[in-house]
């Protein structure tokens, strides 16, 4: 792992992982807050509806997976072809996760005095994530170690 430059192996084996937990945690046991801080126009008054409560679930699920990705897939190799695949991987779902957010108005992407801290973990936290994956898989960084795959004879 030491080949590894610093700012990655703090990203993406701790600061990302632990905020990913705290997404699933809100999804998860704070459904109505997680709600509120997406959108508190739409956001249920009392009561979170079963099928929304589920479709929650389901994400805090997802963010779970996010998290073990990273936390234990990453930290268990330190072969550049796993991670660039993982980080690959999640790059499409930075862009996915963006897309989901559409709905909301183009100005969920750029309109930073509107943002409250749902929107901070949905946007600009995703801008980073996706900013340094793409800067890993550009090789910036990993002294001068193309990121192509080894072709297998």
């Amino acid at each position: 792992m030491a080949r590894l430059p610093l700012a990655y192996r703090l990203f993406f084996l701790s600061i990302e992982p632990i905020s990913a937990l705290v997404g699933a945690f809100y999804a998860q046991f704070r459904q109505r807050r997680y709600l509120e801080l997406l959108n508190s126009a739409s956001a249920p008054p009392e009561h979170v509806p079963l099928g929304t409560s589920v479709a929650v679930s389901q994400l805090a699920n997802m963010y779970f997976f996010f998290a073990l990705n990273e936390a234990l897939v990453l930290r268990s190799t330190s072969d550049l072809r796993v991670w660039r695949a993982v980080l690959l991987v999640l790059l499409i779902a930075d862009f996915g996760h963006l897309y989901s957010m559409k709905e909301l108005g183009p100005g969920i992407y750029y309109d930073v005095t509107g943002w409250n801290a749902g929107d901070i973990g949905n946007v600009p936290w995703v801008y980073a994530g996706a900013t340094l994956r793409m800067c890993f898989l550009a090789g910036v960084g990993l002294s001068g170690r193309p990121m192509t795959p080894r072709r297998r004879s």
